[in-house]
């Protein structure tokens, strides 16, 4: 979530909505984490091997921490080990990270990433993932979307893709990924303060503030949530502009199907 230049609180997304993150916890049960940024713009994560309906201190934070970026995670585990190292979102460079899918060849992507490898703490496709889209934004003297395109199209060549979307914060802009179609990824571009004070819905937003959702699911009745493009990239400024380009209109090279997966990762990987 985004709240542009305005700091805000995601209580209403992480605890209230119909479909909030607490909600899904019950279905994913293997992790939950919240990053934000405080506000010397120094990024915050808050992460256990727990279910977000037993995690005291994500119910606090969900509650009490304001930041103009939020992301959320909650995990069902597709084969490594429920842990806390291998519990999204990661942390990178100042910047976070958390990503629902399937990656073959860590081998080769370990390899790929050489020196790089040095950013992995755990087991996760996701966290190597994450440190090849970081070394290639280092590459990109600093540019987010140029290292997104050069690490999202080598993993596109070279590995078996079942699911690619994630999404990446930094203390001032959003960044999503659909890739390809296999999941799907929404946004909802007008969350604003005054349409969710209603009834017991609590934002603890001003009336006038906006806010960018980007999600897996459609967390509440909103018919302003919009399903991305397979492929789409979704970039939120900080002014609150949604920017979009069909990044990857083609599919990867080496597309896995559900048939391919192993039990648990198929299990993990459900709508």
């Amino acid at each position: 979530m985004s709240g542009g230049p305005h700091r805000v609180r995601s209580t209403f997304w992480l605890l209230d909505a119909p479909d909030s993150i607490s909600a899904q916890s019950h279905r994913d049960p293997d992790g939950t984490g919240l990053g934000f940024f405080d506000r010397h713009e120094e990024p915050v994560v808050h992460r256990l091997p727990l279910p977000a309906y037993e995690d005291r201190e994500f119910r606090w934070e969900a509650r009490h921490v304001s930041s103009r970026t939020f992301i959320a995670h909650v995990r069902f585990a597709s084969g490594s080990p429920v842990s806390l190292e291998n519990t999204h979102p990661f942390e990178q460079h100042g910047r976070l990270f958390a990503h629902n899918g399937v990656l073959r060849g860590l081998d080769e992507l370990e390899h790929e990433l050489g020196g790089s490898m040095s950013l992995v703490a755990g087991q996760t496709d996701s966290e190597r993932l994450f440190a090849l889209i970081t070394r290639e934004i280092e590459r990109a003297d600093g540019d987010v979307e140029r290292g997104i395109m050069s690490a999202v199209r080598w993993i596109a060549d070279h590995l078996p893709v079942y699911a690619l979307n994630f999404v990446l914060t930094t203390a001032a802009e959003v960044w999503a990924l659909r890739y390809p179609e296999t999941h799907r990824l929404f946004v909802l571009e007008n969350a604003t303060g005054s349409r969710l004070h209603s009834g017991l819905m609590r934002v603890h937003m001003q009336d006038h503030t906006r806010a960018v959702v980007v999600a897996s699911e459609e967390l509440d009745d909103d018919p302003g949530w919009r399903l991305l493009e397979p492929g789409e990239l979704v970039r939120i400024t900080p002014d609150l502009t949604v920017e979009t380009s069909l990044a990857f209109p083609d599919a990867p090279a080496h597309l896995l199907t559900r048939a391919d997966l192993h039990p648990e990762e198929a299990a993990s990987q459900h709508q």
